[in-house]
C-alpha cells in the first residue's frame, strides 16, 4: 500500500457552513438521537437495568447515565464553564471513576431519566450561543457517544435475551445469491475523511494505491457458514493461526455465539463471531479477510467519477430502504435485502445488519492527531485490537460512515459482527 500526500477534497472545497443552520441540525439530532436511546428502555424491569450480563460491559444502566455525565463534562463543564450538575454521579459514571463489576449499584431508571434530562436541558440552552466555529467538532462527538452507547445498549439486551434462550424469527429470506466475487481494479481512492463529524482515527485523508483484488458481493452468510461448521472447521487445525487456535482451546466453542440453525436464517450474514473465526472461514474457502483500505475502497470509491462517497450509496443521510440499522429490525435481515443501499462496485450490506472484521491492526493514519482526549483511540493502537467496518443493525445514523473504524480485541463475539472474504492481492 502506497500513501500519496494531496490535500482533502473536502478542505480543498473550501465549504463554509451557517452556523445558525449547524446548530438547529445539531439540536435536532440530538433530539432524534435520545428518542432512540430511550425507546429501548421502554418497560424496562429494575432486573434489566442493573444486570451486568458480560464480565467485560457495563449494565446497560449505567451506559444511559454514562451518556448524559459525558454530555455534561464536554458540553457544560468543558464548554460553557458550567459547575457540575449532578457532582454525587461524576465516581459512578465516569469512564475511569469504577470497575465494571461496581456500576451495579445503580440509582433507580426514574432517577437516571431526570439526571439526562436535566443535563440535556441545560446543553440545549446552551445550544443557544455556543461557539460552534470553535465547538462544532466536540457537539458531533458528543452526538456520536450517545449513538455508540446506544449500540452497546442494544447487543447488551441482545447478549441477555440470548442467555434466556431468547432468540428472534427470521425476516423474509430471500432467493439464492450469486457467489462470484466482485474484482476491484488496480488504482488510487480516496481514504480516511475530515468531515465535520470525523472522528481522530479517520484522519487524515490521503489518497491511497491498492493493486487489484476481488472481494464478495454480500457478508458471509449462514448457509455458507454452517458448509465450515459441518466440515469441523472447529476441530480443525489447519485452518485457524497459532493465535486464534490457542483461543479456541481456550473457549472452547463450536458455533459463533448468535448461531441460528433454522434455515430460515441460511441468507442472513452469520453473526457473533471473533476475528479468530472469521480468519479460520476465510482460510477455510480460500480466501482472506480484505484489509480497512480494500473495505473502504469496495464501499464507497466510486470509479466513475473518481469520488468519495460518505456511504455506499452516496452521501444521502443513511434511511430505511438504504441499510438495516439504528434498531428498526433489532436482528438481521437477509443480505441482498437492501438493493438501493449497494456500492457503486456492487457490494451490498457494507452499511448496516452485521460490523465486519477486516485484517489491519487499529493504528493512527498519518498526521493522527488525538481528540477529544488521547484515551479515545491512541490507548488502543497497541497491536492488540483489529478493525471493523460498516454498522450493524443497532448502529445509530449518526455513527455511520465509510470512513467510521470500530475496533475490539480479536477474541470479541458479544459484539454483532460478521465478515466478508476477499481475494488477490493483500
Amino acid at each position: 500500500m502506497t500513501s500519496i500526500s494531496i490535500k482533502s477534497k473536502a478542505i480543498a472545497s473550501g465549504v463554509v457552513r451557517d452556523p445558525d443552520v449547524v446548530r438547529e441540525e445539531l439540536r435536532e439530532s440530538m433530539h432524534h438521537c435520545r428518542l432512540g436511546t430511550l425507546k429501548l428502555f421502554e418497560s424496562m424491569d429494575d432486573a434489566t437495568f442493573r444486570c451486568q450480563v458480560h464480565p467485560d460491559f457495563s449494565p446497560v444502566g449505567w451506559h444511559l447515565g454514562h451518556i448524559g455525565f459525558t454530555e455534561g463534562l464536554w458540553l457544560l463543564e468543558r464548554g460553557a464553564g458550567i459547575a457540575p450538575l449532578f457532582p454525587q454521579y461524576r465516581q459512578l459514571m465516569a469512564q475511569d471513576g469504577l470497575p465494571k463489576h461496581q456500576r451495579v449499584k445503580l440509582p433507580p431508571l426514574p432517577e437516571i431519566l431526570d439526571y439526562i434530562s436535566a443535563v440535556r436541558s441545560q446543553v440545549f440552552a446552551y445550544l443557544k450561543t455556543a461557539d460552534l466555529e470553535k465547538q462544532e467538532r466536540i457537539w458531533r462527538f458528543i452526538l456520536q457517544h450517545e449513538s455508540q452507547h446506544t449500540e452497546t445498549i442494544a447487543f447488551i439486551l441482545q447478549l441477555q435475551k440470548w442467555a434466556m434462550g431468547k432468540g428472534e424469527e427470521a425476516i423474509g429470506d430471500a432467493s439464492k445469491l450469486p457467489t462470484q466475487s466482485v474484482p476491484i481494479p488496480a488504482g488510487e481512492f480516496w481514504f480516511g475523511s475530515d468531515g465535520p463529524d470525523a472522528l481522530d482515527n479517520e484522519q487524515s485523508p490521503q489518497r491511497l494505491y491498492l493493486p487489484d483484488y476481488t472481494i464478495d458481493p454480500y457478508p458471509v452468510t449462514c448457509e455458507q457458514y454452517r458448509q465450515f461448521i459441518q466440515c469441523g472447521g472447529y476441530q480443525t487445525r489447519d485452518w485457524w493461526s497459532k493465535a486464534g487456535w490457542d483461543w479456541l482451546q481456550g473457549a472452547q466453542v463450536t458455533q459463533p455465539l448468535y448461531w441460528r440453525e433454522e434455515l430460515a436464517f441460511n441468507h442472513h450474514p452469520v453473526c457473533g463471531v471473533s476475528y479468530y473465526e472469521a480468519e479460520a472461514y476465510t482460510r477455510f474457502v480460500g480466501k482472506r479477510l480484505p484489509t480497512e483500505a480494500e473495505w473502504e475502497k469496495a464501499a464507497c470509491w466510486d470509479p466513475v467519477t473518481q469520488t468519495q462517497r460518505i456511504y455506499p450509496w452516496g452521501d444521502e443521510f443513511p434511511t430505511q430502504d438504504r441499510c438495516n440499522h439504528d434498531n428498526q429490525q433489532a436482528q438481521t435481515t437477509p443480505v441482498n435485502r437492501y438493493p438501493q443501499g449497494v456500492s457503486a462496485y456492487g457490494c451490498y450490506d457494507m452499511m448496516g445488519n452485521v460490523w465486519e472484521w477486516t485484517s489491519s491492526w487499529f493504528a493512527p493514519y498519518p498526521g493522527f492527531k488525538p481528540y477529544p482526549y488521547p484515551g479515545y483511540s491512541q490507548t488502543y493502537f497497541d497491536q492488540q485490537h483489529r478493525v471493523l467496518r460498516g454498522s450493524s443493525w443497532a448502529t445509530r445514523p449518526w455513527a455511520m460512515r465509510g470512513s467510521f473504524r470500530n475496533w475490539y480485541h480479536p477474541w470479541m463475539r458479544q459484539i454483532l459482527a460478521g465478515f466478508r472474504c476477499a481475494g488477490g492481492s493483500d
